[in-house]
């Protein structure tokens, strides 16, 4: 669906320099050879911090920038060059930018959809069937757009991005803003979407729970580089964050204090009566730890949690284990100068 290979993209800022009358033009760099392939029927997030160049991508992979450098195929196509040709086959929803018509009804937005797409009556009427049971817009269709609210007019736009069946859906923080319920809706609807149809899906989102919920593979772009490419499962091998172990005593007590090799690196985080909360770094054994509290406490229950995406994704962020076997680290920060010159 997706060959990247060795993409970069440039801008250059001008601006002066403090105490200085001529203005500098800097090159940065947003995305740094990055490279990587797409299979059909994947549901791949797509993570980075802010200013990592997520939707530099995202805007290449659609056509919207044009690669400084590197090879781009989207569906076969060069996405800048066959712009026209790929929207038809691909589906894209912007979380904070909406595709439907302000004031027209949400049924008049999608009608316009369809003839913007040349989808024939009949399919279309039988696809806008299908995503208003799925998305649940019934009670709103006849609404105008601007009296939607915003998880009704997100539910609005990915009905607008499928409507003509795309091959590829790309996502941009479809889920920002959006309370609990739409959240959920929206979560299944893309599940449903994606194991049903086989439609590939690419999401970027800052909203992990979405991430552990539906994608099965995750890239992390940090500093315009590619520094993670695989599963959740080797995400949180590759951070090395801390377990947490939960220790309920039969009575409350002070901190739980162990001696022993076991214990190594082992530190009380919270002590809360009877309840106390242990840091486990990845190299402990945890169940000499187990076996060596057991031993000195009078123990009621206890509990081994791995770390969450969002203290695995916060150590990487920090720079503690982004770049291992994955990706060389980038010679330097985001948005430092690659050439100067004075205008």
């Amino acid at each position: 669906m997706i060959v990247a290979e060795h993409v970069g993209k440039s801008f250059t800022v001008r601006a002066r320099r403090a105490g200085g009358r001529r203005r500098v033009r800097t090159a940065v760099r947003a995305v740094d050879d990055v490279s990587f392939t797409v299979e059909p029927g994947e549901f791949v997030g797509y993570l980075g911090p802010n200013g990592a160049g997520k939707s530099t991508t995202i805007k290449m992979l659609t056509g919207i920038l044009t690669a400084s450098s590197g090879t781009l195929r989207v569906l076969g196509l060069d996405p800048s060059r066959r712009r026209t040709a790929l929207a038809r086959r691909i589906g894209v929803v912007f979380g904070q930018r909406t595709t439907l018509w302000w004031d027209l009804p949400l049924r008049d937005s999608l009608a316009l959809v369809r003839k913007l797409y040349g989808v024939e009556p009949r399919a279309h009427r039988a696809r806008l069937a299908e995503l208003t049971a799925l998305l649940e817009l019934g009670p709103f269709l006849d609404t105008p757009v601007r009296q939607l609210s915003l998880g009704q007019r997100m539910r609005g736009d990915l009905a607008a991005a499928l409507l003509h069946d795309p091959e590829l859906l790309v996502l941009d923080e479809p889920t920002i803003g959006l309370d609990v319920v739409s959240k959920a809706t929206v979560r299944e609807f893309l599940a449903r979407t994606n194991a049903e149809r086989g439609t590939t899906i690419l999401l970027t989102t800052h909203d992990l729970g979405d991430i552990e919920r539906l994608c099965r593979r995750v890239m992390i772009i940090d500093r315009g580089r590619l520094a993670f490419d695989g599963d959740l499962g080797e995400l949180r091998r590759t951070a090395d964050a801390d377990r947490l172990l939960v220790v309920e005593l039969a009575r409350p007590g002070p901190p739980i204090t162990v001696d022993g090799p076991a214990m190594e690196g082992v530190a009380v985080e919270r002590s809360e009566g009877p309840r106390q909360s242990l840091r486990l770094p990845r190299t402990a054994n945890a169940a000499a730890v187990v076996a060596a509290i057991a031993r000195d406490h009078d123990v009621r229950d206890i509990a081994l949690r791995e770390p969450g995406i969002e203290d695995v994704l916060a150590g990487l962020y920090r720079g503690e284990r982004l770049y291992g076997s994955h990706s060389p680290a980038p010679a330097e920060p985001s948005g430092s100068p690659g050439a100067l010159s004075t205008e």
